[in-house]
């Protein structure tokens, strides 16, 4: 865990992962409205295991230091306060751009965001220099965003998630923004959690793969552009 100084000044943990080796990028993990837990740390350490330096914000610890929640009870309750009430989501945004900037010398960088942190990284696509390709995991602002990508962009979500209208995902999917591509599942919200009732396996692996695949992907372009320049 680092204390990393954000734009605005303060100080927030930052979980990093390392690959043990040269790292062949760099991913922004951006956590759920619970904090940054076990989950989250378990995915950095996995995307870390596939060669990337990750580092994961706590988004936050300006409002209540080491906040980690349960998925119910009053956790819950404080975690939604969190995130739509009391926390910036602007500030998330900013801090996902300071996490970037410190990564830029294992570029390219990448942001990877789920349920809060999929709107989070949703944005940052937007807002955000520096990033590569973003996914972003059933953010609930996302069919309603104003943000348009800039960047190649993958959004998932579940079919039966109960907190995101499939009507609004299905008519993003017929209709996506530039560069972002919309892929649903046949699960619910948090369906990349094992912690969670909504976990589902293989909707969880195919959209890893899928998330790998495009960052892959980027990482080909690049090598092109560089043989190109040769």
């Amino acid at each position: 865990m680092l204390r990393i100084a954000m734009a605005d000044g303060a100080e927030i943990d930052v979980y990093r992962a390392e690959p043990g080796r040269i790292p062949r990028g760099g991913i922004v993990v951006v956590q759920e409205i619970f904090g940054l837990t076990d989950h989250i740390r378990d995915v950095a350490d996995g995307f870390a295991r596939n060669g990337y330096l990750v580092l994961a914000p706590a988004l936050f610890d300006r409002e209540h230091p080491g906040f980690v929640a349960d998925y119910d009870g009053p956790d819950l309750d404080r975690a939604i306060a969190l995130s739509r009430e009391i926390h910036p989501f602007d500030q998330s945004v900013a801090d996902v751009a300071t996490c970037v900037e410190w990564l830029q010398g294992v570029s390219p960088v990448y942001v990877v965001g789920y349920c809060y942190g999929g709107s989070v990284a949703w944005a940052a696509a937007a807002r955000v220099d520096g990033i590569a390709a973003v996914s972003a995991y059933y953010g609930r602002l996302i069919p309603d965003s104003a943000d348009v990508p800039r960047v190649p962009t993958i959004a998932h979500f579940g079919r039966q998630d109960a907190g995101i209208p499939i009507a609004k995902v299905e008519a993003l999917a017929r209709n996506p923004p530039e560069h972002a591509t919309i892929h649903v599942y046949d699960a619910g919200h948090g369906f990349n959690s094992d912690r969670r009732k909504d976990y589902h396996a293989e909707s969880a692996a195919l959209a890893r793969a899928r998330t790998l695949d495009l960052f892959r992907a980027q990482e080909r372009h690049r090598r092109g552009e560089e043989w190109d320049r040769e």
